[in-house]
């Protein structure tokens, strides 16, 4: 089964951990895993997110590239889990677990799609296209139960803005979501 060669871990900032880090080699060396997905690599926690004085986008890749280059060093490649949204592009302040994901839609959907493609250009540069290529990217995560403040409607907005945004710049690249939480979704999803 294609889903038994994933784990699923917290949160993005656990990759800084080194704790964390041997928990994935052990995992990946005596159980054979090849993928790692976790929430949260846009969280502010990892302050991938800035303004200038103007308003214009300062982009930080520091932390992520800390847990990419480990998962990238092991031989093992993450399942992008695009969230959550940083605070500066957020339209509210709701959020979800202790390390407060803000889980609400963008202000601005040409800043977060501005956001994705910053972002897919950095690790396509920093990893290399065959890298990259064997990555999975879904966007977002659960959308119909808690982890996301919106609708439905606005969740396959999002959902065709950040496809068209990864898409436009690299469409041999791997998009797809949600995962959905008891299988809810799924037929609106596929029909969408």
């Amino acid at each position: 089964h294609y889903w038994e060669g994933c784990v699923g871990s917290g949160h993005a900032n656990l990759g800084m951990r080194s704790d964390w880090r041997a928990a994935l080699l052990n995992a990946h060396e005596k159980l054979g895993l090849q993928r790692v997905r976790f929430h949260g690599i846009f969280d502010d926690d990892l302050s991938v997110y800035q303004q200038g004085p103007n308003g214009e986008a300062i982009y930080s890749w520091y932390d992520v590239d800390q847990v990419y280059d480990y998962i990238v060093e092991i031989g093992m490649a993450p399942y992008v889990e695009l969230s959550f949204m940083p605070e500066l592009l957020a339209s509210g302040n709701a959020t979800i677990f202790h390390y407060k994901g803000n889980i609400t839609p963008p202000k601005n959907y040409t800043q977060w799609a501005e956001l994705i493609q910053a972002f897919i250009n950095h690790i396509v540069d920093r990893y290399g296209m065959d890298i990259v290529s064997q990555w999975q990217f879904e966007i977002w995560n659960e959308p119909n139960c808690g982890f996301w403040s919106s609708s439905q409607a606005e969740y396959f907005q999002l959902m065709q803005v950040t496809f068209n945004a990864i898409k436009s710049i690299y469409p041999q690249l791997s998009v797809g979501g949600p995962a959905t939480c008891q299988s809810q979704w799924i037929p609106e999803t596929l029909a969408f």
